[in-house]
């Protein structure tokens, strides 16, 4: 008997992530900024692909993050990540990068993520 392989909302998720890095990679003059959405959480990274390494990042985990937290919505606060990551990346000198949503879709708080980092002056 030959195991049929289950599909779940997390494969499909890494398959459609896997297609969009085909297309999407991270240079030293403008590297990539990853998002990662959890269930209660969101984090984001912004990444060099030749060195692989991390530039910088943010989530809402964050202490200061994590105090703001009362009362607001998750697409609040990932307004507030995506701000602080724009942020720390233009205090590095970092003005452009690449956005890689990650197999989700553009829109709830990937988009208001993305909406911030760009309102705070990052271009993508």
């Amino acid at each position: 008997m030959v195991a049929v392989a289950e599909k779940t909302r997390r494969d499909a998720r890494l398959r459609r992530h896997r297609r969009v890095r085909k297309a999407v990679h991270g240079s030293p003059d403008r590297p990539r900024l990853c998002v990662f959405r959890a269930q209660c959480h969101i984090y984001a990274q912004i990444i060099d692909d030749a060195r692989g390494h991390t530039l910088a990042a943010a989530s809402d985990l964050e202490p200061e993050l994590r105090g703001q937290r009362q009362g607001k919505s998750k697409v609040e606060m990932a307004a507030l990540v995506g701000s602080r990551l724009a942020q720390r990346a233009l205090a590095q000198g970092l003005r452009q990068a690449v956005f890689d949503r990650g197999g989700y879709k553009y829109h709830g708080r990937v988009k208001a993520l993305a909406e911030a980092a760009r309102a705070e002056g990052l271009v993508f």
